[in-house]
């Protein structure tokens, strides 16, 4: 069974309850976390979201313009509104699933304050340009994606969702100058982090798709707070504990996320080909005379026990005549399953079904 989030190998299950238990090392962690990012501040945070929130406060970005991807989560829309803040949208390369940086000029305002530059599904953006037409404004990315990609150092601040590249049941990361001061209140291990542990390990997460897709998702949204909040410690251990190999196992998840994409080009699907991208989604867009049928494709997929995502396949614009590219990738758009863990002969399977499927 092959699925899209962050998967622990039974091999590893000692591991994962050891750290479950146990109080996470932070200083270890903080040092290695400054390999990645020298001369920051880490602020781990209950999630990704509650990061961004921290970073609005922070640089009084309320009542202000933000430049952000079309293409992206739709978490943001009710966080810029609470603050205020008026998204101004730009489309997106379908290429790289990045914004098309010409539109930068096009729309930046004199109430513009910062660009929103998303890394997404693992690829790295070209911050540097951005920069050079952006002159002056905050950039802020969001690294949601790309742990690993060389990201997070080139804008002014930065925040990770780090459940999402590693089995940490929760958690968000917040990278920013030594000199912020951030209190936050303490939050616990509980019953969501509980069901997110079994999500990790294939036969629980094939149970909770078979028969809790209506329950889970409602318990979830329930349990998120609406004010940021620390990382509870167990899956801060947990983030400590799998970061350790991580180099190791990114390599390998590199290598083998190539020979998928080329796999997938010989089927027709469009692929992100450039360069430094640490593939937290393994995502390509069905062929274009597919698009129609592309949500079929996944459910059919589900046969072989391939379970495939179609992150930000709703897009949070209502305006396909501007944002073209936008609209065209929430149609064709699907991720596919990859691990750290998984071998040639696994993506060979899944490619083996995406055959049977088209």
């Amino acid at each position: 069974m092959y699925f899209v989030h962050p998967q622990i190998k039974l091999s590893n299950l000692v591991k994962a309850k050891l750290s479950l238990i146990k109080s996470p090392d932070t200083e270890k962690l903080i040092q290695k976390l400054l390999f990645y990012f020298p001369e920051k501040q880490f602020i781990f945070t209950d999630m990704g979201r509650s990061a961004f929130k921290i970073i609005i406060e922070k640089l009084n970005l309320k009542d202000s313009e933000i430049l952000m991807p079309a293409y992206i989560c739709d978490i943001f829309c009710h966080i810029l509104k609470n603050y205020n803040v008026k998204p101004i949208f730009l489309d997106i390369d379908l290429k790289t699933f990045h914004i098309r940086t010409e539109e930068i000029k096009e729309k930046i305002t004199p109430q513009t304050k910062a660009i929103l530059v998303c890394h997404t599904y693992g690829l790295s953006a070209d911050i540097e340009k951005i920069r050079e037409i952006a002159g002056d404004r905050i950039i802020i990315e969001d690294c949601a994606h790309s742990f690993g990609a060389n990201t997070g150092n080139q804008g002014d601040v930065a925040f990770f969702s780090i459940y999402k590249q590693f089995p940490t049941l929760r958690g968000g990361m917040l990278v920013c100058p030594r000199d912020w001061e951030v209190e936050l209140p303490k939050t616990s291990f509980n019953f969501r982090d509980f069901i997110s542990f079994l999500n990790c390990f294939s036969v629980f997460a094939f149970l909770f798709k078979k028969f809790g897709g209506g329950i889970a998702p409602k318990m979830v949204r329930k349990e998120k707070l609406s004010r940021p909040a620390e990382i509870n410690k167990a899956s801060l251990s947990l983030f400590s504990d799998f970061l350790e190999d991580f180099e190791k196992s990114l390599e390998k998840r590199k290598k083998l996320a190539i020979f998928f994409q080329e796999e997938l080009k010989k089927l027709g699907f469009e692929v992100q080909e450039e360069e430094n991208n640490v593939f937290c989604y393994l995502s390509a867009l069905v062929p274009a005379n597919l698009k129609e049928k592309r949500d079929k494709i996944i459910e059919d997929l589900r046969k072989f026990r391939v379970f495939c995502t179609r992150i930000w396949h709703t897009p949070i614009i209502l305006d396909p005549q501007n944002f073209p590219n936008t609209f065209e990738a929430a149609k064709r758009i699907i991720n596919f399953p990859l691990q750290n863990h998984y071998a040639e002969k696994d993506v060979q399977k899944i490619i083996e079904a995406i055959k049977k499927v088209l």
